[in-house]
């Protein structure tokens, strides 16, 4: 409806070959349209073709330049690449383009010439796995399969009902049941995956997003057992949540002093880790307990001084002035 909107006339075999199906589907698709209403008709010899009545409008043409613009976004590469369905996200797309109005097909190829996404963070790199495409087709076809999965201790062969995937800083995670229970695997330790016979068993009130915030959270909070409590400047207590996470940084602090310092409780995941993350705070931060780390905390300071004391004319090191 939407190629044909316009008052344009076209044929049957340009039809086929801007959608991509045979003449004969053309044809019965156009019949179907009819049935339902649409007035649309057929004309035979030369200049004949299939057209719509003029002035006709189906609702899909009602769309704003905004949500034209949006369907575009749908399909920027990177995530359908790593699916297997790059060439059928061009394909819709190109066909969404051809039936929209000049103007409209304008504003939403500039969106996608304007805007790019480069989902890892800084310094990593995306990983690569031979099996996403094969527990995509899983996850959307409903089926289970049976994985060999990687882990620190080994191998471990798993058979799984999936639920969703993941895709969190250029890794892909699928989330399934197994036994009783939904857990998250990181797609590029699966070695194999196998669909097997058999529809998954998918509970009928999972939301994969709400699931998957949850479990993230319970997880940064499962690995934040070392507590330690400090005096933060105002410019350390800003940058906290960037320095040890934010949900260590989800803390109450204490009355500030006349500098505007304060103090309080931390909960992070190790005495090594918590000594890397405070040295980033340089001297707006003070240890007060545990007294290892403030210990930690002050060796770390000693050699950073020595380290970076000046040279003198003849090599040998001197405190500059």
């Amino acid at each position: 409806m939407l190629r044909l909107e316009g008052g344009a006339r076209t044929t049957a075999d340009r039809l086929a070959d801007q959608l991509g199906v045979s003449v004969r589907t053309v044809y019965r698709d156009v019949a179907a349209l009819h049935a339902a209403g649409v007035p649309l008709y057929t004309e035979s010899g030369p200049g004949g073709g299939i057209r719509l009545l003029d002035g006709w409008q189906s609702k899909l043409s009602g769309m704003t330049s905004l949500e034209t613009s949006a369907l575009m976004l749908l399909g920027i590469p990177g995530l359908a690449d790593d699916l297997g369905l790059g060439e059928e996200t061009a394909a819709a797309e190109a066909k969404l383009l051809g039936a929209m109005p000049l103007p409209l097909r304008a504003g939403a190829q500039m969106w996608r010439s304007r805007l790019h996404v480069d989902a890892p963070g800084w310094f990593d790199s995306p990983t690569r796995s031979t099996q996403l495409t094969t527990v995509a087709r899983a996850v959307l076809d409903g089926e289970r399969v049976r994985i060999t999965y990687r882990k620190p201790a080994g191998t471990a062969t798993r058979t799984l009902d999936p639920l969703g995937l993941v895709a969190k800083a250029g890794h892909w995670y699928l989330v399934a049941a197994h036994r009783g229970r939904i857990l998250s695997y990181r797609v590029s330790r699966i070695q194999t995956a196998t669909p097997i016979d058999g529809k998954a068993l998918r509970p009928a009130d999972f939301d994969l997003a709400a699931w998957w915030a949850s479990s993230a959270a319970a997880f940064d909070r499962a690995l934040l057992r070392y507590r330690c409590r400090v005096r933060l400047s105002p410019v350390a207590l800003r940058s906290l949540p960037s320095v040890v996470g934010s949900e260590a940084a989800r803390v109450t602090p204490g009355p500030a002093d006349d500098r505007g310092w304060v103090e309080l409780d931390l909960a992070l995941e190790s005495e090594d880790v918590a000594l890397q993350q405070l040295t980033a705070l340089g001297a707006d931060v003070e240890v007060l307990a545990p007294d290892s780390l403030r210990a930690g905390l002050h060796d770390i300071a000693t050699a950073t001084a020595a380290n970076n004391v000046g040279r003198g004319d003849d090599g040998g090191r001197s405190v500059r002035s």
